[in-house]
């Protein structure tokens, strides 16, 4: 039973890396090598749809490392994917140059429109790829500093917490969606030609995108199990379970809240540069509640607080999606509150955590301390009937 439960969870980091390092190897071959006349072909759309999973995963994956380890439920993770899209986005309008529409080397063609004389000034820059990286990471971790400094601070916890996230967000949406921000209005940016000066639609450049997001995720993935085993983890935890005992015991909690928000957010940011040139779009939709809301089902899903379990509800719901909106768009959102009422009846820990907590009735021991600490572990509880409420609360 021991060496099941090592193979379930004390493994799951080499799991992961194998499976990422895997799917480098595997999609691109199917794509680029094997004959599209053979069944086991996988289609260039396929290795674009796998890469939006991939962004998806990296996203539940910053918003577990705050919500499974710190409490910190977060309804406006959408904001910080979409800003770190729109970085990247501007990057590749500037790249567009001449061969746009209105063949304006330097404005793109919705400013043309519009009649914009000049560049912005925030718009100076992003023709330099290191300077578009740079704001990727900057300007949804300066959002999240500054938003979280406030709130804090002052002590927003809880649901009060959630809802002014969900507020930041629908503000952005707003103001996006404005043609005189300068963003492209309802529209957004699309159109784009060549990033690095690779053809965004040529096979090798999806595949190339492919890869990155497998990077990406694996540095991610990374730099939360760094965080959440150690000391610094246990304090999120403690500050989870028990936020002001934590404090009286002398912690900074805001400081350790604060830190682990800008990570999740740059995280987020990272996402949503990777998603947009493989889809091929960006606009204010992306700033909508409901994405965000999403993104909090498929962590729920797959299970809070381990890591994984994020990225596995990532995949799994998004693939769900793609299948089921291929017969049934209109339904989606039904089926997707039916999925979320599923898992919080019959499954409050999400799939991984439920096979971790059968592990434990069943009396299995527990893996060495360094193979499990990047799951979570649940907050004491007095008796079973109060085990069960919490679970059905989660």
């Amino acid at each position: 039973m021991n060496d099941l439960r090592k193979l379930l969870f004390g493994n799951l980091s080499t799991g992961l890396y194998a499976v990422l390092l895997a799917a480098a190897i595997v999609v691109p071959f199917f794509n680029l090598v094997v004959p599209a006349s053979w069944p086991i072909h996988i289609s260039t759309f396929m290795v674009g749809l796998l890469g939006k999973y991939i962004c998806y995963a990296l996203l539940a994956l910053a918003l577990d490392l705050v919500w499974g380890y710190c409490g910190i439920l977060s309804l406006g993770h959408g904001a910080f994917f979409a800003l770190g899209g729109y970085a990247m986005g501007m990057y590749l309008m500037r790249m567009i140059g001449p061969r746009g529409v209105y063949g304006d080397p330097i404005l793109p063609d919705f400013m043309v429109f519009l009649n914009w004389k000049e560049l912005p000034w925030y718009w100076h820059g992003f023709d330099h790829f290191s300077f578009a990286m740079l704001m990727v990471v900057l300007v949804p971790g300066l959002l999240a500093f500054v938003f979280g400094s406030l709130a804090f601070r002052s002590r927003v916890t809880g649901v009060y917490f959630s809802i002014i996230t969900q507020a930041m967000t629908f503000a952005l949406l707003l103001a996006f969606f404005r043609n005189d921000m300068g963003f492209g209005g309802n529209n957004g940016l699309t159109d784009f030609k060549e990033i690095l000066g690779l053809d965004v639609q040529k096979e090798t450049t999806r595949n190339i995108l492919f890869v990155a997001s497998l990077a990406a995720l694996a540095g991610g993935y990374a730099i939360c199990r760094a965080i959440v085993t150690s000391k610094l983890g246990k304090v999120l935890i403690a500050v989870r379970d028990a936020e002001n005992r934590t404090r009286f015991l002398g912690y900074r909690v805001e400081r350790y809240k604060l830190f682990v928000w800008v990570v999740s957010a740059c995280l987020a940011g990272i996402a949503g540069a990777l998603y947009v040139p493989q889809v091929g779009i960006i606009n204010p939709s992306e700033f909508a509640p409901a994405s965000s809301i999403e993104a909090v089902i498929w962590v729920a899903i797959g299970g809070r607080g381990t890591l994984v379990g994020a990225i596995l509800g990532a995949l799994l719901v998004n693939g769900f999606k793609s299948w089921f909106t291929g017969f049934l768009p209109e339904l989606w959102l039904f089926a997707l509150g039916a999925l979320f009422i599923f898992s919080t009846l019959f499954l409050p820990q999400g799939i991984l955590g439920a096979l971790l907590y059968r592990r434990q009735k069943k009396g299995a021991t527990l893996p060495p301390p360094g193979e499990a600490d990047a799951i979570a572990p649940e907050p004491p509880v007095e008796d079973e009937q109060q085990a069960k409420l919490q679970r059905a609360g989660a």
